[in-house]
């Protein structure tokens, strides 16, 4: 696993102080793509969709999706939100990013709840 704290953009994974920059310039919509069991246990309090990776929930939304828009993706370790991201790069969407685990980010600073 890489250091999501200083690991340099490859344009879909980025670093969590990355993550910072890019929301406060360009808030966007923050998906988390744990199951539901995972996000009652804790999620960020900016959490705009809870879309299960595992379950097919995910695949299943994606046509819902506004492509236009700034997609951030996080779940337990950035697995699979990295894939998750791919899946929405290779639809077409432009502005997707894997952010990362959720406790990674919480202990970065992030609201969780």
């Amino acid at each position: 696993m890489f250091n999501m704290f200083t690991k340099q953009s490859n344009g879909i994974d980025i670093s969590i102080n990355e993550f910072k920059e890019k929301f406060q310039d360009e808030q966007g919509v923050v998906i988390d793509v744990r199951t539901q069991e995972e996000y009652e246990e804790g999620h960020l309090v900016k959490t705009d969709k809870l879309l299960d990776f595992t379950n097919g929930e995910f695949q299943d939304s994606l046509s819902e999706l506004d492509k236009d828009k700034t997609y951030y993706l996080y779940c337990r370790t950035g697995n699979r939100s990295g894939q998750a991201a791919r899946i929405m790069k290779s639809e077409g969407f432009e502005n997707v990013y894997n952010v990362g685990g959720f406790e990674d980010l919480a202990n970065a600073g992030f609201e969780a709840e």
